[in-house]
Formats: structure tokens, C-alpha cells, sequence
């Protein structure tokens, strides 16, 4: 009995797709000087003390250095992701306009997801998307368990106009 080879158009979609996808991550990987300079909302330490280190269960891996986050539209709206975040770590995710007003914000519990370095997590906003071009706003993400805010990731947050 004769068997057909595989076809390799399907292998060669997935590597092209796979691989355009992790170049589009990676852009947002490069680290920001102004990692650390948005003040925390309320809840949230903007610095933790050494003398009061945050106690975390054994079983969490700690999050390796250059957290990153990356955007992309999902049933209408904006969904925010990320990686190099604590596994099983608490993560805070916050959009806010570029004036500093906060107009949406989330905790989410990052997983592991093969492709994603460290940590994933991925939040769905209520923003509407997509929108016009030009970011108005921006996203940030806050690992609880190592204390780091993320690079500031710009975005466009949909207004109405009345």
C-alpha cells in the first residue's frame, strides 16, 4: 500500500505564521528606562522595601528580567498579552490614557503557554477595537511577585465621538 508524503504547504503556513508572530513579540521585548517611573494605583507598591520582601509560595518560578507585553484584537475588542512574568504569579494589567487616567485594569494568574518565554497572561479589555490609527493611551503590567512594572506598550483606546 502505497502512502502519500505530507503536504508541506501546511508545515510551511504554521512555520511562516509561528515565526511572524515571535518577530512581532519580540519587538516589544526591548527593555524601557521608564520601566519604573509610572506611579502604581492605589494597592499596588511601587517599590518594596528590602526588610518586607513579599512572602510567595515555594512552587512559583520567579520571572526572568525584561517583562514585555504585546497587543492584537479579539472578538471587537482589545486583548492585551504578555510574558517573562512569574509562573502562577498574580498579574495586575492597566490601560490608561496617555494623561494617566485609567480606563481599564484587571489581575490575572500567568501561565505557562510553549512559545511565551516565563510567564504568559492575556487579558481581554472592554475597549472596543480596532480603532483609528494613533495611540491615545497605553498598557502596562505589574508582577506582584517580583515587584516590576513592564514596559510601557502604546495603544489606541477607541472613543466615541458624540
Amino acid at each position: 500500500m502505497h502512502t502519500f508524503p505530507r503536504s508541506a504547504s501546511r508545515w510551511a503556513r504554521r512555520f511562516t505564521v509561528t515565526a511572524t508572530a515571535l518577530a512581532v513579540v519580540g519587538l516589544g521585548v526591548a527593555p524601557s528606562a521608564t520601566a519604573t517611573a509610572d506611579a502604581a494605583p492605589a494597592g499596588v507598591p511601587t517599590q518594596v522595601p528590602s526588610t518586607q520582601v513579599p512572602s510567595t509560595p515555594a512552587s512559583l518560578d520567579k520571572a526572568p528580567a525584561g517583562l514585555y507585553l504585546f497587543q492584537y484584537t479579539y472578538r471587537n475588542h482589545l486583548k492585551i498579552g504578555g510574558g517573562n512574568f512569574t509562573l502562577g504569579g498574580r498579574v495586575y494589567v492597566v490601560v490608561k490614557f496617555n494623561s494617566g487616567r485609567i480606563r481599564y485594569d484587571g489581575t490575572v494568574t500567568a501561565k505557562t503557554n510553549s512559545g511565551v518565554p516565563g510567564g504568559a497572561v492575556y487579558l481581554e479589555t472592554n475597549i472596543s477595537a480596532p480603532c483609528a490609527p494613533g495611540n491615545n493611551g497605553y498598557a502596562r503590567a505589574y508582577d506582584h511577585s517580583t515587584g516590576t512594572w513592564s514596559p510601557k506598550l502604546p495603544v489606541a483606546i477607541c472613543q466615541r465621538i458624540d
